[in-house]
């Protein structure tokens, strides 16, 4: 089986980023925050099996994959370190140039050569031993860098009147250069994620690699090997299949371009907005990009063309497709699977398979639906409901003898009560027989059985009549009574609750409105 922490997920995604996305080994490593070496296991043991990316439709199963990739030995080759490295460096500047394709060159004009990791790892302690800064060279589709400008801009709120401050966002693409900004009310990850679909939406196409800086909304922990990123974020990368690479923290250097185009979108946009009010974000973002599109079409002073010309031939061609819908934002949280086999969100109850019961499952929830996983594995999906309290449950998710007998499971309820009390049975049976279903009454029937734990048989059933009798039939009452001590107090005649006639002369009745 892979390593403890790796999960078949990540393995997959290591697969496609190497031979769909044609990322090096490193930026794999880093991108999904695991070592060099486990990713260059797993790509040798994927070799060794003939596996590429996309998948054979018979390893789409997660237990086959992890058992092929676990019985598989890695080779060893005799290394020959003998290279010119200094040439290979310069032929990794030309475009679509790799390291692999320079070692199968070498391969196959040499005898004994060396394997491609040790080839790799030969060259990377060669590029040790060179200057430290080094003038960086993008390749085209390659990089977009972003990042938060750190002056804000002030705006009027259409809604209040009062004056907010709107943060400017700003993207880049490392070969041409070309810049996109936008202003947002804050720095939030909803804020963050809609910047970067509008971002790449308006360069009309998805770079290999993002490179944001350590913002908490995006990066969970910053870290100079392995950075977290947040899971809605990790979620729109995989959505637009490409990679996120934090800079590292406290190495502006990383994203010298974003911090450079932040200076340049501060000197020729925010600067000549300096005077100006805006009522409301659409006019600031109209305004912004009226003088995006100038600094775009604004000729280099040193080189010909402008960031759009660049664009053009240099970027625009190399760009990945976008997919056919802009990303939805989505969230996740875990749950636990009740014994009635619904989880919880947001104070509404939705249906897994009763088979997770007691299982500790993922939710990954939209505006729109909710989906519940397990191991990789999605096991139910629901439109979203905001209903509190309520329960949105599929009928295939129930066991065969709740669908068929239902009175199966309350009677188990009842005997429990039973042996506690009348006034507890009682209680119990109007909790049961006011949910659509009698299953969605456990959980509050469970609650109110195991006060006994707390407060023993005898005040839960004197508590239960004194709830009957005041009318306040639910759990968190009697919890309530029992807390204060108030099971014993004398009940006055004004308090005691009645039943409300429903045959009386003066009633309609509801078949009067059919």
């Amino acid at each position: 089986m892979p390593n403890k922490g790796v999960t078949m997920r990540k393995l997959k995604t290591v697969l496609r980023l190497y031979y769909e996305a044609k990322l090096s080994q490193r930026k794999i490593a880093k991108s999904l925050q695991l070592s060099v070496g486990v990713v260059n296991k797993y790509l040798q043991r994927a070799i060794e099996c003939n596996l590429s990316w996309p998948l054979p439709a018979e390893y789409e199963d997660e237990a086959k994959l992890a058992a092929i990739l676990s019985t598989v030995a890695k080779k060893t080759v005799s290394p020959d370190p003998a290279f010119d490295f200094k040439k290979t460096h310069q032929e990794l500047k030309r475009k679509s140039t790799t390291l692999q394709l320079l070692w199968e060159e070498y391969s196959s004009i040499t005898i004994n050569s060396i394997s491609y990791p040790h080839f790799c790892l030969l060259y990377r302690s060669w590029k040790k031993t060179q200057p430290q800064s080094m003038r960086q060279t993008h390749k085209a589709g390659d990089k977009v860098f972003v990042d938060y400008a750190g002056q804000t801009v002030e705006v009027i709120d259409p809604d209040t009147g009062e004056i907010r401050t709107a943060q400017i966002f700003v993207g880049i693409l490392g070969a041409s250069n070309y810049t996109y900004a936008e202003a947002t009310w804050s720095q939030q990850l909803p804020d963050w994620i809609a910047s970067h679909i509008r971002m790449l939406s308006f360069f009309g196409g998805v770079p290999t690699l993002i490179v944001p800086d350590n913002l908490r909304s995006g990066i969970t922990k910053a870290c100079r090997y392995e950075p977290e990123i947040n899971a809605t974020y990790a979620d729109f990368i995989d959505y637009y299949k490409t990679a996120a690479l934090p800079a590292r923290p406290a190495k502006p250097k990383d994203k010298a371009k974003v911090e450079n185009a932040v200076l340049v979108v501060e000197r020729w946009i925010l600067a000549r907005l300096r005077n100006r009010k805006f009522i409301g974000l659409a006019e600031l973002n109209q305004a912004i990009a009226e003088l995006v599109s100038y600094l775009n079409q604004k000729p280099f002073k040193k080189l010909p063309g402008s960031r759009a010309t660049a664009f053009a031939e240099i970027d625009q061609p190399a760009l990945k497709p976008l997919p056919p819908y802009p990303y939805e934002y989505v969230n996740f949280k875990k749950a636990r699977v009740h014994i009635d086999y619904h989880v919880e969100l947001e104070r509404h109850y939705y249906s897994v398979p009763y088979a997770f019961i007691s299982k500790e499952i993922d939710i990954r929830f939209t505006a729109s639906r909710m989906e519940c996983w397990y191991q990789g594995k999605q096991i139910a999906i629901h439109v979203r409901s905001y209903k509190k309290g309520a329960h949105t449950t599929l009928p295939e998710h129930m066991p065969k003898s709740h669908r068929k007998h239902m009175e199966w499971t309350p009677g188990r309820f009842l005997n429990w009560a039973t042996q506690i009390g009348s006034a507890t049975t009682s209680l119990v049976k109007h909790l049961l027989e006011n949910k659509p279903h009698p299953e969605q009454g456990y959980r509050s029937c469970l609650g109110l059985l195991n006060l006994e734990k707390r407060f023993g048989e005898h005040r839960l059933e004197k508590a239960c009549d004194y709830a009957l009798k005041i009318g306040a039939k639910t759990r968190r009452s009697v919890e309530s009574i029992l807390t204060r001590n108030m099971e014993n107090t004398v009940i006055a005649s004004s308090q005691i609750y009645t039943e409300l006639p429903t045959d009386h002369e003066n009633l309609r009745g509801k078949n009067y409105y059919n």
